[in-house]
């Protein structure tokens, strides 16, 4: 069974799946994060986005490096946006990582593109 998007960002968030109480706002910035996923030339040509747990990864992308990626992606520019570390070093660390993911996924986008 492939995995509803929205769940699976609010259990990496510690949210139980059933509390739908912040669903509205994790929506939003899942829906951000996809749509610089789009400019940076992953998922869908026209976009994506979700409106609530019954879209899944496999309806974002078809390949599995990207979905994997995708997946991390998501959820650090989710948790930077929903509930933002207060430790700075650990907020720049979590940039960082978002930086490299987009490189990452860009060259992985690019690479497709060619095949």
């Amino acid at each position: 069974m492939d995995e509803s998007i929205l769940t699976s960002i609010k259990t990496q968030l510690a949210l139980m799946p059933e509390d739908e109480s912040f669903d509205r706002e994790i929506i939003i910035f899942i829906n951000a994060a996809f749509a610089r996923l789009t400019q940076l030339g992953v998922g869908p040509i026209s976009g994506f986005s979700i409106t609530d747990d019954g879209q899944t990864w496999s309806d974002f992308v078809v390949d599995i490096t990207q979905e994997e990626m995708a997946k991390v992606y998501v959820y650090l520019k989710v948790k930077t946006l929903f509930d933002p570390p207060t430790n700075s070093s650990l907020a720049k660390a979590m940039e960082e990582q978002i930086k490299e993911y987009e490189y990452l996924l860009k060259v992985e986008a690019e690479d497709d593109a060619y095949v």
